[in-house]
């Protein structure tokens, strides 16, 4: 089936007299005749539902949804996109090991990294979005153990080089891990450019309405993990009587793993409802991304041209440095986020933030109303000067979110809120 079809279609098979609609099973725990079945269970010997923080029926319909829009091999939603990421580093980085990360990310997983990750042990190495191939290959390390980059960058929206990057972290044994958050799997598929892990904020473009925190992690299948140093998945697991993820679980150990050792054991798990919500944001998502795209292309057109902004970031515009990687990358369109840079400073930032009526201050993104947010200030305040600059955060920089209402009206709000700057 085609991505359109899979947006609708996939993850779940209604047999004679089922539900037409993914149903909600709102239950923590599941019923077995015998102890000897629930103990199987418990040892992986056998497939089957028994507790919702390591599976439930409404999460895997839609973790087999987005397993099959990324074209990966499995999946596995989680509370928030920020678990998503914790997960994707930790399930195969321990004390000692090295990863390197692009400098220009959602501000969120910068501090996840550089703080919390750091303060336990894992060394993170990070590089700009557009380093060159040389100079990316001289920053391994003999621990180095994933690679993580985003697609499109939140919020300077830089577009990576995927393949660059892949052939990269390939050439040292290392998997590439990607943040697709703001393309989705309907404008890039990263696993079609030598990805290994995907990872998503599903608060955002997938749900589409802004209901529902969710993440997910997507096993591509592709990496060998018994080519490198990764123990936890080649060597036997005394928590699972001696186990090995690899022998066991061939292409899906990687996502295997995430479920039933970092799932079982950090519990961020998501809930069945907000499983439900995101089926719903997923079943239009291919038809809000063409919307997304179209409005920020014209209002992006619009912006670039008006006397009150200082210059605009999107990968769209013919005249943006990255147009080249995105039309490799995302020939159908990027997302519906702008990065502008309004003349006046900060204060000019504010004062064209606080002058827009239709358009709405807020912390999210990626939903189906326009919205805006001054990111050194709130998503990236934590960042020093210095790292500012290497995320491409400017102090006059404002990240636009552009809806789905009208592109017309959207423009209009814009226009009268810049006249005010």
């Amino acid at each position: 089936m085609k991505l359109d079809t899979l947006c609708v279609q996939a993850g779940y098979e209604p047999k004679n007299g089922d539900p037409r609609v993914v149903p909600i099973a709102q239950s923590t725990t599941f019923v077995y005749d015998s102890a000897d079945t629930m103990g199987k269970l418990f040892d992986l010997e056998e497939d089957g539902f028994f507790y919702t923080r390591l599976g439930n029926p409404t999460l895997d319909a839609v973790e087999k949804k987005i397993a099959a829009l990324e074209g990966g091999v499995g999946a596995m939603l989680t509370s928030s996109g920020q678990a998503a990421s914790l997960i994707s580093i930790t399930n195969i980085c321990k004390t000692g090991d090295h990863v390197i990360a692009s400098a220009a990310i959602y501000g969120g997983t910068f501090n996840l990294f550089n703080k919390t990750l750091r303060e336990l042990g894992i060394a993170f190495d990070f590089v700009e979005p557009d380093i060159s191939a040389e100079d990316l290959k001289s920053k391994f390390l003999s621990n180095t153990k994933a690679v993580f980059v985003e697609t499109l960058t939140n919020p300077s929206l830089d577009v990576v080089d995927l393949e660059m990057f892949a052939h990269a972290a390939h050439e040292h044994r290392c998997p590439l891990i990607v943040d697709n958050t703001f393309a989705t799997p309907v404008n890039c598929r990263p696993f079609e450019w030598g990805a290994d892990i995907v990872v998503h904020s599903t608060s955002k473009y997938m749900d589409g309405h802004a209901v529902a925190l969710g993440g997910c992690v997507v096993d591509s299948g592709s990496f060998d993990w018994t080519q490198g140093d990764y123990p936890m998945l080649s060597t036997p697991d005394e928590t699972y009587h001696g186990i090995v993820y690899t022998e066991q679980f061939g292409k899906a150990a990687y996502i295997v793993k995430a479920r039933t050792h970092l799932m079982r054991d950090f519990g961020t798990q998501a809930s069945p409802q907000n499983a439900f919500l995101l089926n719903l944001g997923l079943e239009t998502l291919h038809l809000r991304m063409r919307r997304h795209c179209d409005n920020a292309q014209k209002v992006a057109e619009f912006l670039e041209k008006h006397e009150k902004v200082d210059w605009v970031n999107y990968p769209g515009l013919p005249s943006n440095k990255y147009y080249p990687l995105a039309q490799k990358y995302m020939k159908n369109g990027t997302c519906g986020v702008i990065s502008v840079g309004v003349k006046g400073g900060k204060d000019g930032a504010v004062r064209f933030m606080e002058s827009l009526k239709l358009a709405k201050i807020v912390i999210h993104v990626a939903d189906a109303r326009t919205c805006v947010l001054h990111p050194a200030s709130t998503t990236h305040r934590q960042l020093s000067d210095a790292q500012l600059v290497d995320a491409g955060v400017a102090p006059n920089m404002v990240r636009l979110s552009v809806g789905i209402e009208d592109a017309d009206d959207i423009i209009a709000d814009i226009a009268q809120a810049l006249e005010k700057v």
